[in-house]
């Protein structure tokens, strides 16, 4: 039998803005770095209290830093901080609080500790926040990222939910306009909701997560949404339109292959049509080029791109962007047994062009040069864009906390980083050497899958080759992808790292 999963979409903090401060309800305030240290007198007026109260429980400015502690007339209030007020500050600030208070309404009741008595553990599930004065669209678009990221949790268990943080009340300051800020928070909202989806989706483990299910899953999301339809291809269809590497892939596994296409097209569209195209290898051992069991668990998450791609699709319609965007998720499992593909074959993508193969380990590229193959016979993109799990050397050049971006057209790559920057992203853009380009072509074939070089150039230079020259960017999201401990917003296991990227690069798209 296999596990029931949690219920996804995860449901996220809801947050809101509003003008006053509520009596009674837990509140938090920032701690910003003052000219001799941090200034405590500031975060301790909104509750009445004495600042030696936030100097007892070591409050501090250092950003993320929060600290609970009793109030006057019974209760808790947070104290968080958020050093020099820095918007990214906030986002890190308003992550740790939504662990904090997650921790602290999962505990144990009853409980005291070395703040004194702050009453029972799960005295409440909603939370005030005071903004400051000069909380401007990327402040509060960087708090609320944090505040509904940061306490995100996925654990398939048959213990009754743990009691979570439902809402965030954001008290503006002074006679703010409220009405705006709820827009941006709303907005912020939805890069959330596009990055959580994508982690769930990662996250789900491989036994239930097949590329059905995938493919199965996004479409399902997507039916109720305006202007999206969503279109799952099965085996049967792969193979009569001859889509070679995704079958290639998938061959070795009793779970087929799939292709997700989802097609968003809402009224007065305005821009490029850009076609988004996510990998969707639902686990990955590495086929007969077998990989080394330490880690691979974490193959579950080789469908990171897919799921982002899926994750900022639902998102982009939500939001009613007026531009035209496909997204596709080529799905397989690749997996060891006497059908799988070897090392030495030789591979027909969809529209003709042949691939030796080096490596079945290189799976993603295979499964990913069907679907830009695909997207350019069919589609009319005026722009492509891929992300994938692709390559270890990308976690070696770049670590595990930045993108590697490669793109043919400057404007995009630009606009690509741009879109990450805003949304907290960090990308770095990588070079297309075309002094390895000679190394992608065939002697067997048309192409190899493994043309000797830097492995990360090499395998951009591989998927251009089925580009047609058109603007193509390509995102290597093989570091960023997964976390092994909490950082920001991050937690521990999959990111969704590239989903809210997307989403804003739309966004930009649609005032070009």
């Amino acid at each position: 039998m296999e596990p029931e999963l949690p219920v996804i979409p995860t449901a996220l903090v809801e947050v809101d803005v509003v003008r006053e401060w509520r009596d009674g309800l837990p509140g938090a305030v920032a701690v910003r770095e003052g000219e001799s240290g941090p200034d405590l007198d500031a975060a301790a007026e909104p509750f009445g209290v004495d600042p030696a109260a936030l100097r007892a429980v070591g409050a501090s400015a250092s950003a993320g830093d929060v600290k609970p502690f009793p109030l006057p007339a019974g209760g808790i209030g947070w104290a968080v901080g958020v050093g020099d007020g820095a918007a990214s500050a906030w986002r890190t600030a308003g992550a740790a609080l939504a662990r904090a208070v997650r921790e602290r309404l999962g505990g144990a009741s009853d409980t005291e500790d070395e703040t004194g008595d702050l009453g029972e553990a799960s005295d409440a599930d909603y939370l005030q926040v005071r903004l400051p004065a000069e909380a401007d669209e990327q402040l509060l678009t960087e708090l609320t990222l944090g505040l509904a990221l940061g306490g995100y949790r996925f654990k398939v268990t048959g213990a009754a939910p743990a009691p979570r943080l439902r809402k965030v009340l954001l008290v503006a300051s002074g006679d703010a306009d409220v009405q705006p800020q709820r827009e941006v928070v709303r907005r912020a909202r939805e890069l959330a909701a596009a990055t959580a989806l994508a982690r769930d989706l990662a996250n789900a483990p491989s036994n239930v997560k097949d590329p059905a299910w995938l493919t199965g899953t996004g479409r399902s999301l997507a039916e109720p949404l305006p202007n999206l339809t969503a279109t799952v291809r099965d085996e049967k269809w792969l193979a009569d339109n001859g889509f070679g590497g995704i079958l290639a892939v998938g061959g070795g596994s009793a779970r087929p292959p799939r292709l997700l296409e989802l097609d968003y097209r809402p009224a007065g569209a305005t821009g490029p049509h850009l076609v988004l195209v996510g990998k969707g290898v639902t686990f990955d051992t590495g086929g007969i080029s077998l990989k080394p069991a330490d880690g691979m668990h974490l193959m579950r998450t080789d469908m990171s791109g897919g799921g982002a791609v899926i994750g900022a699709l639902l998102a982009i319609a939500r939001l009613g962007l007026p531009v035209k965007v496909t997204g596709l998720v080529p799905s397989a499992e690749n997996h060891v047994s006497g059908s799988a593909y070897r090392p030495g074959d030789v591979v027909r993508h969809y529209g003709g062009k042949t691939t030796e193969v080096g490596n079945t380990d290189a799976e993603g590229r295979m499964v990913m040069a069907d679907a830009l193959a695909y997207a350019v016979d069919q589609l009319n993109p005026d722009l492509l864009l891929d992300v994938a799990t692709l390559t270890g050397a990308m976690k070696v050049a770049l670590g595990l906390r930045t993108g590697g971006l490669f793109a043919t057209d400057d404007d995009l790559a630009r606009r690509v980083a741009e879109a990450g920057a805003d949304a907290g992203e960090t990308w770095w853009r990588m070079p297309l050497l075309e002094d390895h380009a000679e190394a992608v072509e065939g002697d067997l074939a048309d192409v190899k899958q493994t043309p000797t070089g830097p492995g990360g150039v090499t395998a951009a230079l591989f998927l251009r080759e089925f580009t047609a020259g058109l603007p193509w960017a390509h995102l290597d999201i093989a570091g960023p992808a997964r976390a092994d401990k909490d950082h920001a917003e991050v937690t521990t296991g999959a990111t969704g790292f590239a989903a809210r990227t997307l989403v804003n690069l739309v966004a930009g798209l649609a005032e070009r």
